[in-house]
């Protein structure tokens, strides 16, 4: 197979996994609904409006200044992408650009589409192509539902400031989206010389 062909393989299999999953769970859980898969995995439905693992980032005008960002950010990763396949570099760095491509994409499409292709309620499932919607363009939530409470219990009381302080490991909850992007740069990190070789000084004599 060649690079580009894997590239495109890798970005239409993640992309089409992660909305397959988002859309199931939003079209088929309560917002806040949670099913128990093993004491530390758990599918618990929940929506952002900022950033990964589900971080706020300065309300409405925050919100839009991110997805901007992200669509700025994708532009930069293409053009990544498309320099490396040229290279040809190490199919690891490949994939690993085209995860995180597709990660970015991913969350992209929540926050400029679902604001208009679903409805909002509060206690119900939502819909899909609903009549109406009171949701606008590029002001959707970002889908969560991945959650690992490893463990929980109470700090020991010598650490300091935090002794005693009640902590769950792993708190976040994430999307197959945030799961591509982080392993992406696991790959990068991991084939870093391929993905940033070093340029070969050149001596002057």
């Amino acid at each position: 197979m060649s690079k580009k062909n894997l590239a495109i393989l890798t970005i239409v299999i993640a992309i089409i996994l992660d909305q397959v999953i988002k859309i199931y769970v939003k079209t088929n859980f309560v917002l806040g609904e949670e099913v128990v898969v093993l004491d530390w995995f758990r599918i618990h439905f929940t929506e952002n409006n900022g950033m990964a693992m589900g971080f706020e980032f300065g309300g409405k005008g925050g919100k839009l200044f991110l997805t901007l960002f992200r669509l700025v950010a994708v532009t930069a990763l293409m053009f990544w992408l498309i320099g490396n396949i040229k290279r040809k570099v190490h199919n690891a760095v490949i994939i690993g650009i085209s995860f995180i491509f597709s990660g970015a994409v991913g969350n992209i499409i929540d926050s400029v589409f679902y604001g208009v292709i679903f409805d909002h309620p509060s206690h119900k499932l939502a819909t899909m192509f609903p009549e109406k919607t009171d949701g606008a363009l590029f002001f959707g939530k970002v889908v969560d539902m991945f959650y690992f409470p490893i463990w929980s219990g109470d700090l020991p009381s010598w650490i300091p400031f935090v002794g005693g302080d009640p902590f769950t490991f792993f708190q976040y909850i994430f999307n197959p989206a945030d799961s591509f992007i982080s392993v992406g740069v696991a790959l990068l990190f991991i084939f870093s010389k391929h993905a940033f070789p070093k340029e070969e000084e050149k001596i002057e004599a």
